[in-house]
């Protein structure tokens, strides 16, 4: 069984600025692809940005230059910095792993419970 559990979230004003972490905890060989998603009410869950195991990166259009993802592989931790928010950015964010079970095994997504980012203007 593994856990993905996110802390950091919370109310900032536009302009302001939070960190995101989330930790995958378990059985498990490894985790490949870790990433971060959203969702605001009534909105469809969007990628947000993710990171592969080697560190490279994938943003969504409306965060660029403004999120910045990273992870631990050590740790089995992957971090989002989230600077200039807006009100927009307001979402449920989830953390996302690609979760390897055993040597030699397929990846299965798995999510954390998520945590709630409100921006006010």
């Amino acid at each position: 069984q593994v856990q993905l559990v996110e802390s950091g979230g919370g109310l900032v004003q536009a302009g302001g600025s939070l960190s995101l972490s989330c930790a995958a905890s378990g059985s498990f060989v490894s985790v490949n692809v870790m990433g971060w998603y959203r969702q605001a009410p009534g909105k469809k869950r969007e990628m947000v940005a993710t990171i592969t195991q080697d560190g490279r990166t994938n943003y969504a259009d409306s965060v660029k230059g403004r999120f910045t993802i990273s992870r631990d592989n050590a740790k089995n931790t992957v971090y989002l910095r989230m600077n200039s928010l807006k009100p927009e950015d307001t979402a449920e964010y989830y953390c996302n792993g690609q979760i390897k079970f055993r040597i030699g095994g397929g990846l299965y997504d798995q999510w954390g419970q998520g945590t709630q980012v409100t921006v006010s203007s």
